[in-house]
This record gives structure tokens, sequence and C-alpha cells, in this order.
């Protein structure tokens, strides 16, 4: 009996009579814990795509990125990733404290290859880990249920070009703060330890100014 399965997904594999099919690939690539390539693989991408669920049940969507390496994996059923400093949202963070529940979609878009990872995840602010972690705020950890390869078939291709200046990375110098941290309408809203990000970056931009900077790859 098919654990991914639900009547919604049987309708539509009968319909366009793939149920034998779905069954086959089931049984063959849905795995409860990462085969040792897989783990190799997650280890070596400099970005993922997280889902999480929020309170209302909407899936969140983010990408998450750093510097090559910074997804590790414990062992075969646990995987562990920072959480940098960001727009002060926290979603993803807090859809992982409500529902626990994530997806994971590793790419590598030059190869192409991808693997997929299902989890139950957590947050522990004193997590034994999170000091290994150059810039981390926040360690999370995934414990999978179910992993499993995709077919790259509709993978476009892309080279990766360089390192975001922005990815914490271990024995080098604090990355530069954002320069949406100068927008004027969010300096009364900023937390005061960056009450002085603008003025130490040139100046307050207007919310314009700002998207003509990202425009220019500058933001």
């Amino acid at each position: 009996m098919s654990k991914i399965y639900s009547e919604q997904h049987r309708v539509l594999q009968q319909k366009f009579d793939t149920t034998r099919l779905a069954d086959r690939v089931e049984e063959l690539v849905v795995r409860p814990q990462l085969p040792d390539d897989s783990r190799a693989f997650i280890e070596s991408r400099d970005m993922f795509f997280l889902t999480s669920v929020d309170q209302r049940g909407y899936p969140t969507c983010s990408y998450k990125g750093g510097a090559p390496g910074f997804v590790r994996v414990v062992d075969p059923t646990t995987i562990v990733f920072p959480s940098y400093n960001g727009n002060g949202m926290f979603l993803s963070m807090g859809n992982i404290a409500t529902s626990h529940k994530v997806g994971m979609l590793f790419i590598d878009f030059e190869t192409p290859h991808r693997v997929r990872v299902h989890g139950i995840a957590a947050i522990d602010r004193n997590d034994r880990l999170l000091a290994e972690f150059a810039g981390a705020e926040l360690l999370i950890r995934v414990t999978i249920t179910e992993t499993f390869i995709n077919c790259p078939r509709y993978i476009h291709q892309y080279q990766r070009v360089q390192t975001s200046k922005y990815a914490p990375q271990a024995g080098c110098a604090a990355p530069p703060a954002p320069q949406w941290k100068r927008i004027d309408a969010l300096q009364d809203a900023l937390p005061e330890r960056e009450r002085d990000l603008a003025k130490q970056l040139g100046g307050t931009l207007t919310f314009e100014e700002y998207g003509a900077l990202v425009i220019k790859n500058s933001g």
C-alpha cells in the first residue's frame, strides 16, 4: 500500500493510466534515508529551496543560499542547515515552529540533477552545532521521513558564476550589511542594533532608489 499517494493522486493516475508506473517509481526511488551519493550531492550544494506550511495552511517556498557546504548531513536521517540574518519576517522559521513539516529541493543546474527531501524540522537556539556555522542565528535540524531523486528532463541548464558576497563563510570577515536596510521607510522599524547601518552605508534611500540598485545588481 502506498504511503505517499492520496485518493486525489489516484484519480489522476487512473485518468492518465499511470497508476502502475507511479507505484513502480515509488518502489524504486522513494527511500526513508539518504543514500551515500545523495549525501555527497547535498553537502556540495550552495543553495536549495525550502517549503514549509503556515498557520493558515498556505505553503511557503523559500530560497536558501550560502557558501558551498552550508547544508550538512549529520547522518542518513538527519540534515542541518543555518538560518542567517534576513528581513525579520521569519516566515519559514515560524512555519517550522508551527507545523514542523518541510520539503527540501536540492538542484544542480549544470549537470543537471535534483534530490527531494521530506522531513520533520525543529529549531533549537542552543543546538550544540550552532557555533560551527559561521553567521548562523539559528540552526534547523530536519529528521528525514522520505527522500527521492527526480527526472532532470525539464531542468534548464544554468551556470554558477560566483558565491554571493553576503553568504557567511568560516574564517572570513563578516559579510557586508544589505542595502535594503538603508530604505528610509524602514529606519524606525529596524532592531536597535542596526539603527546606524544606513549612516555607515552612505545614508538612507527611498524605496524607488533601492529598486534601482536591485535592477543594477547592486542591492
